[in-house]
């Protein structure tokens, strides 16, 4: 596994934010606008550009801005209801799947703990919780999700970056003006938004390339992101550790991260 390593997220993070946050949906040209500005300064081109002209309003992602109680599937407290509720299923079939899928791919998790000290069950389960194992990648065009999530004042400027560097990646060929994700501009089988992505991608099929539509890409990269922020090779995650503060890092729901260790905590190793 190779580490592609970037420098463009830590100079977005300190670049200032010229475009203003916005409440109406009206203002969305004008804040593309002034978008276009601070993505040029900060060396996006011609594609990226292109394709930040090309971008439409999301409708879900401003719905989810302006309305965070429509976001339902955040709201179950118990770990296992949660489960239940995002798979579609129980939570018992949905770690029996994190399991079977751990299981065909031994080697690709092996080698990621061995680099990065995340375990199988760890990544295995976020994978689940976020694409379904890649049977599910969104049908949101990531850069209409990304920029409308950085336009919506309620968390402005926190995702300014993060859309930026979505224009980055069509740049780079890594995305298309219209390729899919999440509502949010996550992108790939774990669902990075594009700035994580920038800052941890790893090629680990060792083809040359980080690609976010590559599972082994995607775990390694996922298992990079987790150890940059604090993760430690072989302890306990459970709620209360440190480990499982970490999972904060992942998503900043308590929901989500509980989810997380106690669907890992089950897998039968």
């Amino acid at each position: 596994m190779r580490l592609i390593a970037f420098t463009l997220f830590a100079s977005l993070a300190a670049a200032p934010v010229a475009a203003d946050c916005i409440t109406s949906q009206n203002a969305f040209g004008q804040y593309k606008q002034a978008l276009a500005q601070t993505a040029a300064s900060q060396g996006v081109g011609q594609r990226g550009q292109q394709a930040l002209s090309q971008a439409g309003l999301s409708s879900i992602t401003w719905r989810f801005e302006s309305q965070p109680s429509s976001q339902t599937g955040t709201l179950q407290g118990d770990p296992a209801q949660f489960l239940a509720k995002r798979s579609g299923s129980s939570a018992a079939n949905f770690i029996a799947q994190v399991e079977n899928r751990i299981a065909r791919n031994p080697n690709t998790f092996t080698a990621i703990e061995q680099r990065f000290g995340v375990p199988a069950s760890i990544l295995a389960t976020i994978w689940g919780l976020e694409t379904s194992w890649g049977g599910y990648m969104g049908r949101t065009p990531i850069v209409s999700g990304a920029v409308t999530l950085s336009s919506y004042c309620r968390r402005y400027p926190r995702f300014v970056p993060h859309a930026v560097a979505a224009l980055q990646l069509v740049d780079r060929g890594v995305i298309t003006a219209g390729t899919q994700g999440g509502p949010s501009g996550e992108l790939g089988h774990m669902q990075f938004l594009a700035g994580n992505w920038v800052q941890y991608a790893v090629d680990a099929d060792g083809n040359g390339r980080a690609d976010p539509y590559s599972a082994a890409d995607a775990l390694a990269t996922a298992a990079n992101m987790l150890r940059a922020n604090g993760w430690r090779a072989g302890q306990p995650f459970g709620q209360g550790t440190a480990n499982f503060n970490v999972l904060s890092a992942w998503n900043d729901s308590g929901n989500y991260q509980r989810a997380i260790a106690y669907a890992a905590e089950r897998v039968r190793r």
